[in-house]
């Protein structure tokens, strides 16, 4: 009896044994797992540029001479600000001074001589009036008086190409001071100087009709600073002028700029190997910041559609291709199918299927995190 009682418990540990050997061999592995917190706050829609949008400026101008010469003075470097008329840059200007000299003593010589031909011409038509008056007395011949008169339409005659030869010397004059004028070269516009490629002493040429050549100056204005950005064309119908945006640039990493949309292209762009996009314009709504932002500089434009300030929300990624979330219940993940509403890269509105408070796991990155498995709460991300 003792023998068979004693087989009985051996077997009885053996069997107890083999179970939790199996058990602990065979059960499933807790998986942590970090998840979000099921809150409310906002949600927007939004459309984003498909490429880096540019910072550019609505006047930008390339400025060179019209004149060929030696660079004389330069007043301005890269990065100054100038006014609006302020001298940039002065050529040598000793001949085309010379030239106005000139002609401002022909101008004077031309003046004399119509002064003397007039003079002729006022006597002439005084001695003709004379003659006349002699011939109703019948003093003077008739032949005397219309060599008289001859002699003053000559003389008037004469007074007149001489005053045609004033004028013609006044329009010389003009074209020499014109021409000195041109060897300097002056701010069209209240700028920033942005780049300078001439030095003092440098022979400077202009562009022959139809080849350009590069400027010597060239300005921005800083207050017409935006950003031109391409959007995919499926949104084309989504946005119009007057929508707000958000700006990020590389160069203020960390920083978001509020703007507004002011132009969508009436076109869609087609090219070859590329999307087709249309482009947007945005300014910012601070001034200065804008005028700070360099022209050339990609920068990343996010259209607002629509804002909904308080609704129940998931962060994008947690979202899975099926329109469901895994929550963790009772220490397992369980697949729940959620209806959801406005959506962008960071958060997804829940209309349904979720509560506020529920843990919606976020690290779907790995085979094991699935419906069913054993999770232990790893970490909570507030995004």
């Amino acid at each position: 009896m003792w023998r068979w009682t004693r087989r009985l418990v051996i077997l009885a540990v053996l069997a107890g044994a083999v179970a939790w050997a199996r058990w602990a061999l065979f059960k499933p592995p807790i998986v942590p797992v970090t998840v979000y917190r099921v809150a409310r706050g906002p949600v927007e829609e939004t459309v984003t540029n498909s490429k880096a949008g540019t910072v550019k400026s609505r006047r930008r101008a390339a400025l060179s001479s019209e004149l060929g010469g030696r660079v004389e003075a330069l007043f301005v470097k890269e990065g100054d600000r100038v006014r609006k008329g302020d001298v940039l840059m002065r050529l040598v200007v000793d001949e085309y001074r010379a030239q106005a000299a000139l002609q401002t003593r022909a101008l004077e010589v031309a003046r004399v001589v119509v002064a003397e031909a007039c003079e002729r011409a006022q006597l002439a038509t005084r001695e003709a009036q004379r003659l006349d008056d002699l011939v109703q007395s019948g003093l003077v011949s008739k032949q005397a008086l219309d060599r008289a008169v001859t002699e003053r339409d000559a003389a008037r005659a004469t007074c007149d190409a001489t005053r045609a030869r004033v004028q013609q010397a006044e329009a010389a004059l003009s074209l020499a001071r014109v021409q000195e004028d041109k060897t300097v070269i002056r701010a069209p516009f209240d700028a920033v100087v942005a780049e300078v490629s001439a030095e003092i002493g440098e022979w400077i040429t202009p562009a022959p009709p139809g080849i350009p050549i590069p400027p010597v100056i060239e300005l921005i204005d800083p207050a017409g600073i935006y950003i031109s950005a391409p959007l995919d064309e499926v949104d084309v119908a989504k946005v119009h002028e007057g929508l707000p945006v958000r700006v990020t640039l590389d160069a203020y990493a960390g920083q978001s700029f509020a703007g507004r949309l002011v132009r969508v292209a009436p076109y869609v762009e087609d090219r070859q190997e590329q999307n087709r996009t249309f482009e947007i314009e945005v300014e910012l709504a601070d001034r200065d910041a804008s005028q700070r932002l360099l022209p050339g500089t990609s920068a990343d434009v996010e259209v607002i559609l629509q804002v909904r300030p308080d609704v129940v929300r998931i962060p994008a990624y947690a979202l899975m291709q099926n329109a469901q979330v895994l929550v963790v219940r009772d220490e397992a993940l369980v697949a729940v199918d959620v209806k959801t509403g406005l959506r962008n890269w960071d958060f997804v509105e829940v209309i349904d299927g979720l509560s506020v408070g529920e843990m919606v796991v976020v690290s779907i990155d790995r085979v094991e995190v699935k419906a069913g498995a054993r999770v232990r709460i790893e970490s909570e991300t507030t995004r």
